[in-house]
């Protein structure tokens, strides 16, 4: 009676495993061949159960892995089996609320739902990439201009021979990271690969020096914004000019290297930035956005093209060098905000896509610096508007109603990306060296097995400052890790002195070293607002000193006694904001770039805003006035110690 039970047992595993092919019910009616064996030779009921349970298991565990392979490889996969990691074209907005979406997969139509409730429109996802001095950030965003997926590569500039540099190795393998990973970002979110996007806009950091040679390759390693080695070079053309030249300006290195007698200059077919370089090498348009080209050489505001007059100036200069080129033999062309730029070519699609799924023939933006990315991420672009980027560098950008009265050194005149005349006080160092500081504190606490959340530590220390006296206890820092033009550094020793008397405690530590970080800005910004008397309506803060909320902006409240106002989507950044010139590009229908971000981007946002504390103000000023008083500190460091 029970071998008729196993063998029954048999048969209903057999025609399961049949029906479902699922490899699962047919290791149990091995078992119960086994039992049903036993059981024909009268063994105890006991033996049976355990002979059915053990080898079903056994060769469960042993059999059905090669089972499986076998089986994968000899049936072709249908329907929903083929479905996770392929490639879809979204054809119908993906909503939700709404109960819509629709994706395109291998010519079969699909249902498809957002996994987190993310709207997706089809043919209108943007992509925005900006390379910042610490990290490389690409941010998608949707119809609406809302970041949809993200992602970064880490990366730092190196001391080579004297120079702030890096590579075109690096530059690349950081773009196509930073890409990847925003594709990684996507795949999870949403389950389908970026294969097809509306626009693309890139950005970068301003001014330095990427000369090319008729093969296209860079002549001399890039030399960023961060050197302060053409004094010279700045001198002259401001005198030559009459007109600000900061030294990291791309024409003053150019002419620095002509003075130098630099061999490779001669050479030269093509000069840009590293947002005009990338741009290039993915269209093959050799193009820049007004805003980054302003920080390249001056900008004459009717034309929105680099000033004539000045450059038939620099070409006389220059004349008895001989060289086979003019300067706009060697420039980029300039364009403004919404202006075609050029369409992605299956070369540069493959260069910034290494799977090969992006699709070419996407229209991009000019491609823009970093001070405009700015500007549009925080709706700085109207005149009496403005905004302070505070990160690796710090610099401000006012919009100015009119010229100003004289030429300062401390003042670069830039514009918008749509080019509007700006004022920008611009500053190498901000915080490099309070991040360096920070690193003590977690080396610290890591000693002791504490396991340590940046964010968490960088919230204390940065809430800790507000604690400290209003001057900061008379102690004394300069975060100078590199040169600073605004106090006439043309290398960087960072240094923290205090006297036997000063109140030397935590919280005015970190209050001096966050003052430090805005110090060189504040000088600039004193120009501007007290001696030139600009009036600004309204002045937005973003960047990483930002981050914890109510410090980093009252402290610059202070520092400009101005009011500060921070918007969340200013914490996207410069990405962000070349993506929403990307989507100015295509989605604008005439309308100026002001009124778009009011009305498409901005409408109803408001930021959190913070009044400058009096008490604050004062006590800043007198750091500052021992700041000033300083700097010989600073100049006999850098005459000491040498690198």
């Amino acid at each position: 009676m029970l071998t008729i039970f196993w063998l029954v047992l048999v048969a209903i595993m057999l025609v399961i495993e049949i029906f479902t092919l699922g490899l699962t019910t047919i290791w149990f009616s091995l078992g119960g061949v086994a039992a049903a064996i036993a059981a024909g030779l009268n063994s105890p009921l006991w033996l049976q159960i355990v002979l059915f349970a053990g080898v079903s298991v056994v060769v469960m565990i042993l059999v059905r892995p090669f089972a499986v392979k076998v089986l994968d490889k000899s049936r072709a996969k249908t329907n929903i089996d083929e479905l996770p990691g392929q490639k879809a074209e979204v054809i119908e907005t993906i909503d939700n609320a709404k109960g819509s979406g629709t994706v395109r997969l291998r010519g079969v139509e699909w249902m498809a739902r957002s996994v987190d409730d993310t709207v997706i429109e089809e043919g209108k996802v943007v992509l925005g990439i900006e390379f910042g001095s610490t990290r490389i950030k690409a941010v998608l965003i949707d119809g609406k201009h809302h970041p949809i997926a993200s992602g970064s590569h880490e990366w730092e500039n190196q001391l080579v021979d004297g120079v702030w540099t890096y590579s075109i190795d690096a530059i690349w393998n950081g773009l196509q990271d930073c890409y990847q990973d925003m594709k990684k970002d996507v795949q999870e979110k949403y389950g389908v690969k970026v294969t097809k996007l509306a626009a693309i806009g890139f950005s970068a950091m301003m001014h330095g020096y990427m000369a090319f040679d008729k093969d296209d390759k860079i002549l001399v390693p890039f030399r960023t914004w961060r050197n302060a080695i053409t004094e010279e070079a700045s001198e002259k053309l401001t005198d030559l000019f009459r007109y600000n030249i900061p030294q990291r300006w791309s024409v003053a290195h150019l002419y620095q290297a002509i003075l130098n007698g630099e061999e490779h200059v001669k050479d030269i077919c093509f000069q840009t930035t590293l947002a005009g370089y990338i741009h290039w090498m993915l269209t093959g348009k050799k193009v820049l956005g007004v805003g980054d080209a302003s920080g390249m050489f001056p900008i004459d505001i009717a034309t929105g093209k680099f000033d004539a007059k000045m450059v038939s100036q620099f070409d006389e200069a220059i004349a008895d060098k001989g060289y086979p080129w003019k300067l706009m033999d060697i420039f980029p062309e300039v364009l403004s905000a919404g202006e075609d730029a050029g369409t992605l070519t299956q070369e540069g699609a493959k260069l910034l896509d290494t799977d090969g799924d992006l699709e070419a023939g996407v229209p991009l933006c000019p491609p823009e610096g970093d001070a405009g990315t700015g500007m549009v991420a925080t709706n700085s672009v109207a005149r009496r508007t403005g905004n302070v980027s505070a990160g690796t560098s710090v610099f401000s950008m006012v919009v100015l109603e009119k010229e100003l009265s004289k030429v300062y050194k401390e003042l670069d005149l830039v514009t918008t990306p749509s080019g509007d005349l700006v004022a920008m006080v611009h500053c190498n160092n901000c915080t490099s060296d309070l991040n360096a500081w920070v690193n003590i504190f977690r080396e610290f606490a890591e000693s002791f097995g504490m396991d340590v959340d940046m964010n968490q530590l960088y919230g204390t220390l940065y809430k800790k400052a507000m604690e400290g006296d209003a001057n900061g206890g008379n102690l004394l820092a300069y975060n100078y890790i590199s040169g600073e033009n605004i106090t006439e550094m043309e290398e960087g020793r960072p240094l923290f002195v205090r006297t036997p008397n000063s109140k030397f405690n935590l919280a005015n530590f970190m209050r001096v070293n966050l003052y430090s970080a805005l110090a060189s800005l504040k000088i600039g910004m004193d120009l501007l607002l007290k001696e030139e008397k600009v009036a600004v309506d309204k002045l937005l803060g973003h960047g990483g000193l930002f981050k914890t909320k109510g410090v980093g902006q009252q402290i610059l409240a202070d520092a400009v006694d101005t009011p500060i106002s921070v918007m969340e989507t200013a914490g996207e950044g410069g990405a962000w904001g070349i993506a929403v010139l990307a989507a100015y590009l295509i989605h604008n229908n005439g309308k100026n770039l002001g009124d778009y971000l009011n009305e498409e981007v901005f409408a109803g946002q408001e930021g959190s805003e913070l009044n400058p504390n009096q008490e604050g103000v004062k006590g800043f000023d007198e750091f500052i006035r021992i700041y000033k008083e300083g700097l010989p500190i600073e100049r006999t460091a850098v005459n000491s110690m040498k690198l």
